[in-house]
């Protein structure tokens, strides 16, 4: 099986970026082995031009900002793109918007694979840059963190560390890729 796990956000606006921040952590910090295949990949906030990508998996893993009706800053959610809760609102930035819609139009076309989000409220800065995550996120993280090795090793994934690089060190060098 080839699974996917894809970073979304702007690494240039503190916790908006936390896609790309963890999945990279998720890179410096874990070895996959097994029967399966894992890519870690940055999508930025491509939206569309990932729909390419996507496709050629057998199991897709988004990590991304989200928003959600009366959510707090670092709240967490875990949630199959076929049942998204009714909380969710995807308002939070315009990537997360655009995500939605390219995923919507995979699945129209019938080539999306299973996916799952794990996705966390941001603290939306607004217009000025900064590779600063809250603290807030920064907790929420580690939460997000232990669901995606849960979520993989439940589909057989062999996982071991190797590794242990902060969170918030990784987010300043996110530009830099991994």
């Amino acid at each position: 099986m080839k699974i996917l796990i894809l970073g979304i956000g702007n690494i240039l606006f503190g916790d908006e970026g936390i896609g790309v921040h963890l999945s990279n952590l998720l890179k410096v910090n874990y070895a996959f082995s097994g029967e399966h295949c894992v890519d870690i990949v940055d999508g930025g906030t491509m939206a569309q031009h990932l729909i390419p990508l996507i496709t050629q998996y057998d199991s897709v893993l988004i990590i991304d900002s989200i928003d959600a009706k009366e959510a707090k800053v670092g709240d967490v959610y875990f949630f199959d793109f076929n049942a998204i809760p009714n909380v969710i609102t995807w308002a939070g930035s315009a990537h997360e918007v655009e995500m939605l819609q390219t995923l919507r139009m995979i699945e129209m076309l019938g080539d999306l694979p299973p996916t799952k989000i794990l996705g966390i409220k941001p603290f939306i800065i607004g217009e000025n840059p900064t590779f600063e995550l809250t603290a807030e996120v920064q907790k929420g993280a580690k939460l997000m963190e232990s669901q995606a090795i849960a979520y993989l090793e439940s589909l057989g994934v062999v996982i071991s560390k190797k590794a242990h690089q902060d969170l918030q060190d990784i987010a300043r060098l996110s530009y830099k890729g991994y």
